[in-house]
């Protein structure tokens, strides 16, 4: 890596940072005013097929999966002492690589820490268990490490989603084949350099940059795979799911998500606005778990969309390496036109824009791709822009008179990621949570996350969790070993018949 003006990464291959072979490099756009950043190796199939090669290579001969339980929590507990250290530098290349404010981005950076801190707690308890049978053999399971893993991460949280998964999979001793999102591959790449300055041994974690359909397809698609994680939109998801399965790969994957933002009327309204405000426009409302629909008991709507709207006209949008900055920009030219025409989709169906719903005015952000913090009123379950995940700084705000029907709204779409409700009655808050179908469900809250909790979702939102002592079991396997301790053999054919030993 080099920090001139405009920043350059090669590929991670074995423990050393290499060209691609063809000698290709791709760009990387800052979205705030369309400036080249960064050149990436553009990665091809035998890159990939390279990367495989050595992460292979690492597991059957390298010293990570035989060294110490005890070494291998260090390494872990070092990465994230870099990343804590350096954590306003790695803020900073996600700013400027994919739009989010550094308040966010620096912050997030801590999370990223906790994750590798967390994990590295269970290097040493990995534990298999005895089995009691009927038979006087000795019966015992270890759990073994599932050998390479190849992982897929998208750009809106760089850093911290491949954390999710990097550093369960370091701790369970698999090695790993990262590739990045192509929008913003900067801090999951300089994750590479963490990791070699705090001793992980070659080959044990390989970083390839490139396109989608070239670098991704090829990683989805190499057999030696142990396990494929992919977190991304649904689609993806479908198509990287039958590629893998040609090769009957393990998958997990966290895609879509239109989480409802679920407000009775007994709460706190101002608490309700200001939670909804954070659901729906944190990340420019580039989340999985974006709060894209606010269902809102009808006797408190006009307020509601009212305080909302004024809530949000007050978000400092600009610069998003500036500290002051609220809310930058959209990742690409093409979020942008994407977000803006569901907008306009949604207006010509009947919804009202009680705020935004367009690029905002000023010299500083004309040149970036800015969208306002986008308020909808009057939008009804069928519309597209209800049903869909539109993944930017939008929200709809649908009413409800019962709590059958907020359930039945929060539930009528292909998703089931994340869901907040908020309430001032404890046993309507248990009696709806119960209810409604997503993996993560806040109460008078919005995108809490701790390493300790389960991270999935339902339906089009995927399978598999990330998170917690259970989804370190997820990157190993149980091994039977079965052990005779009569002390005299035994011969099936030397005395056949009925009453004899078969299993």
């Amino acid at each position: 890596m080099t920090h001139n003006q405009s920043i350059s990464y090669d590929l991670l291959i074995n423990g050393e940072w290499r060209p691609a072979k063809t000698g290709k490099y791709f760009s990387v756009e800052n979205p705030f005013n369309g400036e080249i950043i960064a050149q990436m190796a553009d990665a091809d199939e035998s890159d990939v097929a390279e990367a495989v090669k050595s992460a292979e290579s690492a597991f059957n001969n390298g010293p990570w999966t035989s060294m110490p339980n005890s070494e291998r929590s260090k390494i872990l507990w070092r990465i994230a002492d870099i990343v804590e250290d350096r954590s306003m530098e790695l803020g900073r290349l996600e700013s400027i690589s994919n739009g989010r404010p550094i308040s966010e981005t620096s912050s997030q950076m801590s999370v990223v820490a906790s994750y590798f801190r967390y994990f590295a707690g269970f290097c040493d308890k990995i534990q298999g268990s005895t089995v009691p049978t009927d038979s006087s053999h000795f019966n015992y399971t270890i759990r073994v490490p599932l050998g390479v893993v190849g992982q897929l991460t998208p750009w809106n949280h760089p850093m911290m989603i491949a954390s999710k998964k990097v550093a369960p999979a370091l701790a369970a001793g698999c090695t790993i084949v990262l590739k990045p999102s192509e929008w913003a591959p900067l801090s999951p790449t300089e994750l590479g350099n963490i990791a070699l300055e705090a001793g992980l041994p070659k080959g044990v974690l390989n970083i390839v940059n490139g396109l989608g359909p070239i670098a991704g397809k090829s990683l989805a698609a190499d057999p030696r795979l142990g396990k494929l994680e992919l977190t991304g939109g649904t689609e993806t998801g479908k198509a990287v799911a039958q590629i893998a399965g040609t090769n009957l790969t393990p998958l997990q994957f966290e895609l879509g998500g239109k989480a409802p933002v679920i407000v009775f009327d007994d709460v706190n309204l101002d608490d309700a606005v200001n939670g909804c405000a954070f659901a729906s426009f944190i990340a420019s409302g580039q989340t999985c778990i974006q709060g894209s629909r606010a269902v809102v008991h009808t006797s408190i709507y006009d307020k509601f969309v009212s305080l909302l709207s004024e809530k949000v006209s007050a978000i400092k949008l600009g610069d998003p390496t500036n500290p002051e900055t609220q809310m930058g920009p959209v990742v690409s030219k093409q979020a942008y036109d994407r977000i803006l025409g569901f907008i306009e989709n949604a207006s010509s169906d009947g919804a009202k824009i009680a705020h935004g719903g367009k690029h905002p005015q000023g010299t500083l952000l004309k040149d970036g791709y800015f969208i306002e913090p986008t308020v909808l009123s009057g939008v009804r379950q069928n519309m597209p822009i209800a049903q869909e995940e539109v993944f930017g700084p939008v929200v709809c705000v649908i009413p409800f008179d019962t709590e059958e029907e907020a359930v039945s709204i929060a539930n009528d779409i292909p998703y089931g990621l994340g869901c907040s409700i908020w309430t001032s009655n404890v046993s309507r808050a248990h009696r709806v949570a119960q209810k409604i179908v997503a993996g993560i469900i806040w109460i008078n809250d919005h995108h809490r996350l701790h390493p300790a909790i389960p991270w999935g979702g339902f339906k089009d939102s995927g399978y598999g969790r990330e998170g917690s002592y259970d989804f370190i079991h997820e990157y190993t396997a149980p091994k039977y070993v079965c052990v005779r301790v009569e002390p005299e053999g035994f011969d099936w054919y030397a005395n056949p018949g009925p009453g004899q030993r078969l299993n």
